[in-house]
């Protein structure tokens, strides 16, 4: 089963304000989503992420988020691979799916699957 590519990526700040100014000037827009626990950019259809108090989450570097069609069956078929599942799959809000795995380094990697419209 392939993936759909990378569509969101997920970074930790510490100063939300701070990261939000580096982040417009390299997108050259202003966000999308803007509240006191996500910030969010749409660029080229990638969606981009500051998620303040991140370390406090586990996140210790950016996360990329591959779309995929079932979350369900790509998690077993990375993990029949050697991945390790660290996040099981969640509804993150209007029904779409977010889970996180770790490959054999222990990078992390994350899947996001998005309701059949």
């Amino acid at each position: 089963m392939t993936t759909q590519g990378i569509k969101i990526v997920l970074h930790p700040v510490s100063d939300l304000e701070k990261a939000k100014e580096v982040y417009t000037a390299l997108l050259g827009m202003q966000p999308q989503a803007d509240s006191p626990y996500y910030v969010g950019y749409e660029a080229e259809g990638q969606q981009i992420g500051l998620v303040p108090g991140g370390a406090a989450q586990g996140m210790t570097s950016p996360v990329a988020y591959w779309q995929v069609a079932d979350i369900e069956a790509k998690l077993a078929e990375v993990t029949a691979a050697g991945g390790t599942v660290k996040d099981s799959p969640r509804d993150v809000g209007a029904g779409r799916l977010v889970a996180t795995f770790t490959d054999p380094d222990g990078n992390v990697l994350g899947l996001v699957q998005d309701p059949v419209s």
